[in-house]
């Protein structure tokens, strides 16, 4: 089993001056949720999730060797302007991860980074954003260090990615990733995403997802409250136990290509994650009146076509419509004239199943 001890690297066998490296990384949505955290961004829970396609994080990492090693040295821009609120996040990160990337303070970092998808359009950032400076990094340590196998540059930037964002460790390689230890998932484990280890059924391999878009707004919650509330609440353990058999439920249907099956739990988890926030102490509602409205067109325009389509939610007031490729017109009909009025500006992006973070020089 893995440990934190196999991400420290010995002594580096090269050295570098200066270069530059863009990856994308994109966003990902959990069909079996994680919610809870334990110290150092471990899981309370195992969580599988599908990989997005089109709305990911574009980072280009510049980096110069500098003569005072005393401290962490970078430059951060968003969409080409600083963004000085986002400096502690990425300070944060570097002295979390320097102990696995012993370099850090040797360089002078300039960070660039923007996103496919719109600025406050209330998709969360963090798990792309996280998951694409991670990669840049383990470029970085792959020059020093370039025995590195595959497996391990994987592995590791999605180790390094959980440490920036819990969520990031599911951003970096493959179309359905587990983050968690699971007994029916091997190689699974706290400490990294994993691809799904079978092999998914068709149907789900070109599955989409349409993203409306309900409230733009700030986020309630911040997610670090919101996973620290699950500490005493009165329902954990019970919800803890509920992901493992929701994990292994869904593990059957992603094979077996039950439909029916995927959108029970899938629906299930949504609706579950949400309860958990309105039965903690503090409470919250994050849906808005719009999200249920759209929750009960999905159910009645399931039962009045038959078409396998269903929603999951994050934490927010945004909702992801999820469908196989085959009824993508069907359903894209049903979007446009029945749930665009709930949206904010009836916007909504359209994405689907993809494959992870990817190197763009």
């Amino acid at each position: 089993m893995a440990s934190v001890h196999d991400f420290i690297p010995s002594a580096y066998t090269q050295t570098v001056q200066n270069g530059s490296f863009t990856f994308s990384a994109p966003s990902n949505i959990a069909l079996v949720k994680y919610w809870g955290k334990k110290e150092n961004q471990v899981p309370a829970n195992p969580s599988v999730s599908f990989t997005l396609n089109d709305c990911k994080t574009v980072t280009t990492l510049n980096f110069e060797k500098k003569n005072n090693n005393s401290e962490f040295s970078f430059d951060f821009l968003f969409e080409g302007q600083p963004k000085d609120s986002f400096r502690p996040k990425i300070e944060k990160f570097f002295e979390r991860v320097e102990v696995y990337l012993p370099f850090l303070k040797e360089y002078h970092f300039s960070i660039n980074t923007q996103n496919t998808f719109p600025h406050s359009s209330g998709i969360a950032s963090s798990a792309s954003g996280m998951a694409a400076l991670a990669i840049n990094l383990m470029s970085l340590e792959r020059l020093l260090n370039p025995e590195m196998t595959d497996a391990y540059f994987y592995q590791k930037a999605s180790f390094l990615a959980r440490l920036g964002s819990g969520s990031a460790c599911r951003s970096i390689k493959g179309s359905v990733v587990v983050w968690g230890e699971h007994a029916e998932i091997e190689g699974s484990s706290d400490l990294f995403g994993v691809e799904f280890p079978a092999t998914v059924h068709n149907v789900f391999k070109t599955y989409q997802d349409t993203i409306l878009l309900v409230d733009k707004g700030e986020k309630q919650v911040s997610s670090t409250l919101g996973h620290d509330l699950m500490h005493g609440h009165p329902y954990a353990e019970r919800r803890f136990a509920q992901a493992h058999e929701n994990l292994s439920a869904l593990k059957k249907a992603l094979v077996e290509g039950d439909v029916d099956t995927f959108i029970k739990i899938t629906e299930s988890e949504a609706l579950t994650l949400h309860a958990m926030m309105m039965t903690s102490q503090p409470y919250f509602i994050l849906m808005k009146p719009n999200t249920l409205q759209i929750i009960n067109a999905i159910w009645k325009f399931r039962q009045e076509t038959q078409l396998p389509v269903c929603f999951t939610l994050d934490a927010g007031a945004n909702v992801h419509v999820l469908y196989p490729e085959n009824v993508s017109a069907e359903v894209l009909q049903f979007i446009t004239s029945e749930l665009l009025g709930y949206c904010q500006n009836s916007q909504y992006i359209c994405d689907k199943i993809g494959t992870g973070a990817q190197p763009l020089n």
